[in-house]
């Protein structure tokens, strides 16, 4: 038993750290095809492809960009959505007895990932939109955009918040059970952030598809909340009345031993 109990750390640090270097291994082909693209770009034959992109899919349309944005946005939200969903599936352990714990959180991470991924796409398509383009400085500065600043600030800083809950998962060894566990909390800041932001500033807002949408995807997250921590409290009443039962019981032993 003490041999297996000392294998398995090792195995879950070593699957951590393949983990970590295959994301990072990820990270760079993507970053490095990006560059081999932009190098592509400034040659004849890419300025050429170019245009005939251009001409192809209609990239110099001012509706493509806006419609992708507003695409992405709404992608990248119900990620968020979905993601905390599964996050409260794993602290309230309500899926416990449909789905695997692991294959849970593995799933939880992936999709946080995914929501990222869309939301620098809904950020990146900004700075190419012909009608109100944006500035990189505009985009990663909170509170200076040229639409409704305020907002858009608060979009932004939601989305900071969820990449740091979003690196905590690959430094969960490194800064412990219960930092980790604070640190997630914020995600819930960052998620009424992004909804607020979108609620806000999306120009689909007022469509009666957009309100039930942003409407009932905060109340099951409220919902879900609330039932975390009211588990929290009964838990930790659990927790205090059998400490309590323990320490009668020792008291009760110790009057019977005299």
């Amino acid at each position: 038993m003490s041999i297996e109990r000392q294998i398995k750390p090792d195995q879950q640090q070593t699957s951590s750290l393949w983990k970590a270097i295959t994301s990072v291994f990820l990270t760079l082909l993507v970053i490095g095809f990006l560059f081999l693209g932009a190098i592509f770009a400034l040659t004849p034959a890419g300025q050429t492809a170019g245009k005939w992109l251009t001409w192809f899919f209609g990239l110099d349309s001012v509706q493509l960009w806006w419609y992708v944005t507003r695409a992405s946005g709404l992608v990248a939200y119900l990620l968020l959505w979905f993601s905390m969903v599964l996050g409260l599936a794993v602290t309230s352990k309500y899926l416990d007895h449909a789905l695997d714990r692991v294959f849970t959180y593995d799933f939880h991470q992936f999709i946080s990932l995914l929501s990222i991924a869309f939301v620098a796409v809904h950020i990146i398509v900004l700075m190419f939109d012909r009608y109100l383009p944006y500035s990189i400085w505009q985009i990663l500065i909170p509170f200076i955009s040229p639409y409704r600043p305020f907002w858009v600030g608060i979009g932004v800083i939601g989305f900071y918040l969820i990449i740091l809950v979003t690196v905590t998962f690959y430094l969960r060894n490194k800064i412990g059970g219960r930092a980790f566990r604070v640190i997630h909390i914020l995600s819930l800041v960052g998620y009424l952030g992004a909804t607020l932001h979108g609620i806000y500033s999306g120009t689909d807002t007022s469509l009666p598809t957009m309100q039930v949408l942003y409407k009932g995807t905060g109340l099951v997250v409220l919902f879900l909340t609330i039932f975390w921590v009211v588990l929290i409290g009964l838990r930790k009443l659990e927790a205090r009345q059998k400490a309590i039962a323990a320490a009668r019981l020792l008291r009760v032993k110790r009057l019977s031993a005299r």
